[in-house]
């Protein structure tokens, strides 16, 4: 039997691992029915099939779920081989693929990503804003970026230099006309710009006060899916958010909004970059991962 390619094996696993044609065709670069055809072509020349195929989806047969449980951890150790080269090229070149929240998104782009294109110009950060918690090994990131306390056991963390710290803002010309909460059960008297979650749940006000805990329902006219968003309509008066301080920064030094229900904010949450531990780190990943530990230094 001819041997297949190894071209051939990485789109086997791209299109087992991904379940699809048009997401394996997007990792790999190529068309999905281009993919179709090599994967006919892979299972003539092996005498067996390996993917079962309707108009709707795709997925693994037992062989070709024996083959993708080889496969992965024998395309993984090549990948390492050929990293572990790298240094001696000079210089680090690589993509990085990041899964990160919005919110952590900008973080990113305003602080990490300058500073990573002026140190590795032939470095690619690709990053992916997805609210959702997923599995970022089963979905090829080679990174991910979530609250600390929620990464998975068997992942590294790298905290941020900044930590998040959740803030009520609301407009001056808001608190002028409806007063300002004294505390959190005073916001059923007021109107609340609703966040609505990946999940489709709306988010529930959390606050904090000398060990006692308090959890709102938030009601108001507007719900939005995006902080940023949010910042806006607080600023155009349609009521109090609930939101990440970083998200309403500028607006709160420009005096467009103010804080109000501060002393019963919970305290701050540290965010990391988290990657998987139980693999070698390649050269792009590492260089991205070193430029926010010393910025972590760095900060004051």
């Amino acid at each position: 039997m001819p041997r297949p390619s190894l071209n051939d094996l990485t789109a086997f696993v791209a299109v087992a691992t991904h379940r699809s044609f048009r997401r394996a065709a997007d990792e790999i670069g190529t068309a999905p029915s281009t993919l179709s055809h090599a994967m006919r072509a892979l299972e003539e020349r092996m005498g067996v099939r390996l993917l079962n195929r309707t108009t709707r989806s795709v997925s693994p047969t037992e062989a070709g779920f024996q083959l993708l449980a080889r496969l992965r951890p024998a395309l993984a150790s090549l990948d390492e081989a050929l990293d572990s080269v790298a240094d001696f090229r000079g210089n680090v070149a690589g993509t990085v693929r990041i899964n990160a929240p919005r919110l952590a998104a900008g973080l990113l782009v305003r602080e990490v990503l300058p500073r990573v294109a002026e140190r590795h110009p032939d470095v690619t950060v690709d990053v992916v804003v997805e609210g959702r918690l997923i599995d970022i090994v089963s979905s090829g990131f080679d990174a991910g970026v979530r609250l600390i306390g929620s990464v998975p056991r068997d992942m590294v963390a790298v905290p941020f230099a900044r930590a998040l710290t959740f803030v009520c803002v609301a407009s001056p010309a808001y608190l002028d006309r409806f007063g300002e909460p004294g505390t959190p059960e005073d916001l059923q008297r007021h109107h609340c710009i609703g966040h609505r979650m990946p999940s489709g749940k709306l988010y529930r006000w959390e606050f904090e006060r000398a060990g006692q805990e308090l959890v709102i329902d938030a009601n108001g006219p507007v719900v939005l899916d995006d902080e940023e968003l949010m910042v806006e309509a607080a600023i155009e008066g349609l009521g109090i958010a609930y939101v990440a301080d970083w998200a309403a920064e500028t607006a709160l030094l420009d005096g467009r909004l103010r804080k109000v229900l501060t002393a019963w904010m919970p305290g701050p949450e540290e965010i990391a970059v988290y990657y998987p531990g139980h693999r070698a780190v390649p050269p792009a990943l590492r260089a991205f991962l070193d430029v926010v530990k010393n910025l972590r230094k760095t900060e004051p």
